[in-house]
């Protein structure tokens, strides 16, 4: 299949084409929507290989569904990598602050976002969607198409209204990226954060389109 190196070179295009335009180059957002556009299209066309060689040709075999659960597994493993760099430079950032941002966390100057107000909010939501998406693969699993779809249109509300209050969030925060160590860290952990939230967003919705199709058993 083309796609993994496809989506590789996507993926490139849209980390570089960031890069260039955060820093204000030329053709850096241009580079940037190119490699989204791609992950974009390979998305839909990867989906639509998998779909037709699983549900109407019949080329998912054990061993080659025992293959996709181990890329599943070490994309998680990635994915946990990934995020522990943020988790790092947080606790390295707020244990021992330099003293080029006052020596003390958060930095000078910086007005901190209450963990008790909408961050809380949006965790509660977060956890009430692993629930109910839970629930729906339960169900799906006993064969009951009813609950299952129920669950995962609650998790896509779910992940509806949580993306739209972490954009209300950034709208509305007193400090902006460019603000030391301690803006960079938040938006890039909870950007890309809210980033895999949107993609699972449409992972589920392909996932309730084709359950009510009948494609899963």
């Amino acid at each position: 299949s083309p796609w993994p190196f496809v989506a590789a070179l996507g993926g490139l295009s849209s980390t570089f084409g960031g890069v260039l335009y955060m820093h204000n180059y030329d053709g850096g957002g241009l580079l940037l929507c190119l490699g989204l556009i791609t992950i974009l299209y390979v998305m839909f066309t990867w989906w639509r290989d998998v779909i037709r060689e699983a549900s109407f040709e019949g080329q998912h075999t054990a061993a080659v569904q025992q293959g996709l659960r181990m890329g599943m597994i070490l994309f998680i493993v990635s994915e946990v990598m990934f995020f522990f760099a943020f988790f790092w430079a947080f606790f390295t950032s707020s244990l021992s602050p330099v003293f080029n941002i006052g020596g003390v966390w958060p930095p000078a100057g910086i007005e901190a976002i209450s963990p008790w107000g909408l961050p809380l909010l949006n965790t509660i939501i977060l956890l009430s969607s692993g629930a109910s998406v839970t629930w729906a693969h339960h169900a799906i699993v006993g064969g009951v198409k009813k609950e299952a779809l129920l669950g995962l249109v609650i998790t896509i509300i779910f992940a509806v209204i949580f993306t739209g209050l972490q954009g209300f969030e950034y709208v509305n925060a007193p400090f902006a990226m460019s603000d030391s160590v301690y803006g960079s860290v938040f938006f890039m952990a909870t950007g890309f954060h809210g980033f895999h939230v949107i993609i699972g967003t449409i992972f589920l919705s392909v996932c309730t389109f084709r359950l009510y199709l009948d494609h899963f058993s």
